[in-house]
């Protein structure tokens, strides 16, 4: 029987938390989970400030995914002020968010995710990192980091800042587009390709690898859910267009507006933990994933050449939809291939030169917005004022969409490589890998202050029986 293990911290995730693996007095599992231990609160330190330093004040929440909270904000405001931002102004903002989804999925695949990928599972903690990394395959590890530097190069061009943004704004963007610019873009967008032929069969290669070492991933490790996924005209988007959903054989149940999304998203409060849970509300509550996976799912296709054929390889492997946890992975890796592709169309559009913003004037209302971040469907809701003061916020992120289905993952987890398996690496690391395959971001997700140590525990009856710390 397994004894209560404690992680401290879980690696390579974007804060901490803590996981409880409870069994019963027959040593069989009864439910787990992931608890995040500190509130951060951001929905009410908005509250009193000027509606449109949202851009701004909320892109500081992380500093993995400011540029979606920079844009979802300003999406909102757009909302709120009753305007349509001129087509340049939109491409321009969407140029600026594939270079963060260039850059957050090269971050999640080679940095986060990778040294379990290219060192194992089974390989010592203290060199599965980045570093081990560079050190097992120096040239996938030159090549990974480049691919983050460029889409980080070009999130800070059009947005003005590296990490916090600045350039969006209610009515449009404040970036002005030049020949300069446009020939450095340009240059980093065909280095990325160039970068392609050799990244892709390398990621798929270490996750076929990885599959064919631990066969019970992909029969154990399958989570049928709901999905949730922006589209338009029937194809991936990032920063506009209509919320869809589909059950887990596929069926599209709903397709709606985000100004809408509380009618069929519903949040919930759990006592033991500061990360609130969401169901789709629609003929009844139903457990739903976001991302890359989930945005696969919804759609199908991507629209552009290289990110299409990979799709139907995806598929291929996976099915559809897919449901493999260690697939996201794989379909991060296509969403990373696609944004190289579309920052390409985008660059070379003629609209791009156009006027860049509106008048915008606040009278008081609602806003709602919302974008696709690199982990999931991300919405921003605001009340403001007739003087343009917020007056409530609400804020729906990616990691507690996936919160039951994180949850359901780290169950399974458990199931395969804990009980009454020996070794207890096995949990510290199969834990730890399917945490990481939906890149959480918990300084989104509790809206935190001080630390949130990470540990497992494991018990029996309601009795620790050991801890271990590594």
């Amino acid at each position: 029987m397994k004894k209560s293990i404690k992680i401290d911290p879980v690696t390579r995730i974007e804060g901490h938390a803590k996981v409880f693996i409870n069994l019963d007095d027959d040593g069989r599992l009864e439910n787990a989970g992931l608890v995040v231990n500190e509130l951060r609160g951001f929905e009410k330190i908005l509250i009193g400030m000027e509606a449109d330093r949202m851009p701004h004040v909320t892109a500081r929440i992380c500093g993995v995914c400011p540029t979606a909270h920079h844009i979802a904000a300003s999406n909102a405001l757009d909302h709120a002020a009753g305007v349509t931002p001129p087509p340049a102004a939109m491409l321009l903002r969407e140029l600026m968010y594939m270079g963060h989804i260039i850059h957050s999925h090269s971050l999640s695949i080679f940095v986060l995710q990778g040294p379990d990928l290219v060192l194992g599972l089974d390989s010592d903690p203290a060199e599965r990192n980045v570093v081990g990394i560079v050190k097992a395959n120096p040239e996938l590890a030159k090549i990974a980091l480049r691919l983050r530097t460029i889409g980080q190069k070009i999130n800070e061009m059009v947005g003005g800042r590296g990490t916090h943004p600045v350039t969006s704004v209610a009515g449009g963007i404040t970036f002005t587009l030049d020949q300069e610019k446009k020939k450095n873009i340009q240059e980093w967008i065909n280095e990325a390709r160039g970068l392609l032929p050799t990244v892709v069969p390398a990621v798929k290669g270490l996750l076929l690898n990885a599959l064919d070492k631990h066969p019970s991933m992909l029969t154990d490790w399958v989570a049928p859910s709901w999905a949730l996924g922006t589209v338009l005209d029937d194809k991936v988007s990032l920063i506009e267009g209509k919320l869809r959903s589909i059950d887990e054989t596929g069926t599209i149940r709903a397709e709606f507006g985000v100004e809408e999304y509380d009618r069929y998203l519903q949040e919930s409060v759990v006592e033991w933990s500061y990360m609130k849970k969401v169901h789709i509300n629609l003929d009844g509550l139903h457990e739903y994933r976001v991302g890359p996976m989930a945005r696969m799912n919804a759609i199908r296709r991507f629209g552009t050449e290289l990110a299409d054929a990979e799709y139907a390889e995806f598929t291929k492997l996976g099915g559809w939809p897919c449901h493999l946890t260690v697939f996201q992975t794989y379909a991060r890796m296509i969403e990373m291939i696609w944004a190289i592709e579309r920052a390409d169309e985008i660059i070379n559009n003629q609209a791009i030169w156009g006027e860049t913003r509106v008048p915008v004037s606040f009278k008081g209302g609602r806003g709602v917005g919302h974008v696709e971040a690199p982990r999931g469907t991300l919405i921003h809701d605001y009340e403001i004022d007739e003087k343009g003061i917020i007056r409530a916020a609400n804020l729906i992120v990616a990691t507690q969409q996936n919160y039951n289905i994180i949850n359901r993952s780290i169950a399974q987890a458990a199931q395969s490589h804990v009980i009454d398996k020996p070794d207890d690496t096995a949990l510290l690391n199969a834990v730890e890998f399917s945490i990481r395959c939906y890149d959480p971001c918990l300084s989104c997700a509790t809206h935190a202050i001080g630390r949130m140590p990470m540990e497992i525990a494991v018990t029996r009856g309601g009795s620790t029986l050991k801890t271990i710390r590594r």
